[in-house]
């Protein structure tokens, strides 16, 4: 499986150990992330109309030594899935979407109609954070996620993709695993508030983009220095979604 995404900061966090993972599970995934860092839709959409060379290029998970187009990476592989999100200060605010994100459906389509496509749910910052964006929530973790539920499943009925749902499996995570929630001294599944932890919340992000692309259920830890234990409760959560 050939995987693209067209992203930004929060898909390199999801596409981290994807490779790694799908590995141990048998799977034989190609891994390829567009970033660049707080990418909106607009902007990307802006980038096809003026070609811009303008993403570092992500491969398995390993920053590529070289700059990159959007038409380009599109050429340059026959890819068996493609990836969308939106930029994550306006993930909840379906407004910001269009027309953008149904015109790079479209352009994508052109050049790749063989390519199942996926949305890329993100997830909520913490509360407290510090992000410019979080104002447009009310500073209220609970509301941007909520507000991302709804925005997200907009867009899939907008373009027909299949939802990968990252940001259900983080608020989940805070919700019903009490190892994980923060605000009563668990452990973050943020590294800064916003971006996922290179421990946990990366796996998780990872864990829920095999189990959707796959379906296969995940059980593996490919972080050997994690408490297998919270990997095995993040593993269980993401089998239940």
């Amino acid at each position: 499986m050939k995987l693209l995404s067209i992203g930004n900061s929060f898909s390199t966090d999801a596409h981290f150990f994807l490779h790694r993972l799908a590995v141990l599970h048998g799977v034989d995934l190609y891994t390829a992330n567009l970033f660049i860092g707080g990418c909106s839709l607009e902007t990307h959409w802006h980038n096809v109309n003026e070609n811009n060379a303008d993403y570092d290029y992500e491969i398995n998970g390993n920053v590529a030594e070289r700059k990159i187009s959007i038409e380009e990476a599109l050429a340059e592989d026959k890819w068996d899935v493609i990836t969308f999100q939106q930029a994550s200060a306006y993930s909840g605010m379906p407004n910001t979407f269009e027309p953008y994100l149904t015109n790079l459906v479209s352009f994508v389509k052109q050049k790749q109609p063989q390519a199942k496509l996926y949305f890329h749910q993100t997830w909520s910052y913490e509360n407290g954070s510090p992000h410019s964006g979080f104002v447009g929530y009310d500073s209220d973790s609970r509301k941007m996620f909520e507000s991302i539920v709804s925005a997200s499943d907009n867009a899939i009925e907008i373009t027909g993709a299949t939802l990968i749902p990252a940001g259900t499996v983080i608020q989940k995570l805070r919700d019903d695993v009490k190892e994980f929630n923060y605000t009563d001294g668990g452990v973050s599944l943020c590294r800064d508030t916003y971006h996922l932890s290179e421990t946990y919340g990366r796996y998780a992000a990872a864990a829920i983009w095999l189990r959707t692309l796959t379906g296969k259920a995940v059980a593996t830890n490919p972080i050997n220095e994690l408490d297998i234990k919270l990997i095995e409760k993040i593993n269980t959560v993401v089998n239940s979604i």
